[in-house]
């Protein structure tokens, strides 16, 4: 075989670039950026327990030895680098969902969609934290009343911020769960018929779960109560500092001093 055959059928020839990339952005997808996004969502949702249980999960992550190289090793470049392919791949694909009106069509289409979506959601939310943080203007005991105070903030009554975050989350876990139904797919794990059907739904009830999981942290920070205490009444018997509480802290009148005639 020729030298150029040879190179043709390489890993890494140029005819085969696009379908590495490709898988590697499934893969990304998946591990470590939808791995990361469920661990985040998990941690967040100590936030309904009170400032004291969310800031010590916060600080157990900031102590992590070489906690900048994992966010930029494990987090960041692979998020960079899926969401910077997955831009591309939304722009170049040729949609015709008008047309031919299949459940894996739309599938297809609101992939691209949510993906859109959820990276000017994810951008906004590092923007807002954890670029604050690297900064100096935001310290990781400083998250809890931030998110309170913004999620919180209404315009016309309506918490506008809160409802962003209840929309950037739905966005982000579809676009995770119809990826991990196209990574298995892609990757040779479904073949029959069958087996993609139980994937799909297998995904859409980890889908659910994980968006209830994250919409209804940002319903507490939002709302001052989580979904479960607006149905069964809140608990009492913590001491844990609330949403409430900061709120009401922050939005009490300064004190006025004895007036001298």
């Amino acid at each position: 075989m020729s030298e150029a055959a040879l190179a043709d059928q390489s890993l890494f020839a140029q005819n085969r670039r696009a379908f590495l990339l490709r898988k590697l952005h499934s893969l990304t997808g998946v591990a470590p950026v939808g791995a990361f996004m469920v661990f985040h969502l998990w941690t967040n949702a100590k936030a309904l327990q009170g400032q004291e249980p969310f800031d010590k999960a916060v600080s157990e992550i900031t102590h992590t030895p070489y906690l900048a190289v994992l966010e930029w090793g494990l987090i960041l470049l692979p998020l960079l680098f899926h969401a910077g392919y997955g831009v591309k791949l939304a722009l170049d694909a040729k949609y015709n969902v008008s047309k031919y009106k299949t459940t894996r069509n739309w599938a297809f289409t609101l992939q691209r969609v949510t993906g859109l979506m959820a990276f000017a959601f994810i951008a906004f939310h590092l923007y807002e934290y954890w670029g604050k943080k690297l900064a100096g203007k935001l310290a990781p005991e400083q998250f809890y009343p931030a998110l309170c105070q913004n999620m919180s903030a209404t315009v016309k009554g309506i918490p506008v911020v809160g409802l962003l975050y209840v929309l950037g989350i739905a966005a982000s876990v579809f676009h995770f769960a119809n990826g991990l139904w196209g990574f298995c797919f892609s990757w040779g794990v479904t073949v029959s018929r069958r087996s993609q059907q139980m994937a799909a739904a297998v995904f859409g009830v980890l889908g659910v779960a994980i968006f209830l999981l994250g919409a209804n942290t940002a319903i507490y920070f939002a709302t001052g109560s989580s979904v479960q205490d607006k149905i069964f009444g809140k608990k009492g018997g913590s001491d844990a500092r609330t949403c409430v509480d900061i709120l009401q802290q922050t939005q009490k009148p300064a004190s006025v001093g004895p007036v001298i005639e």
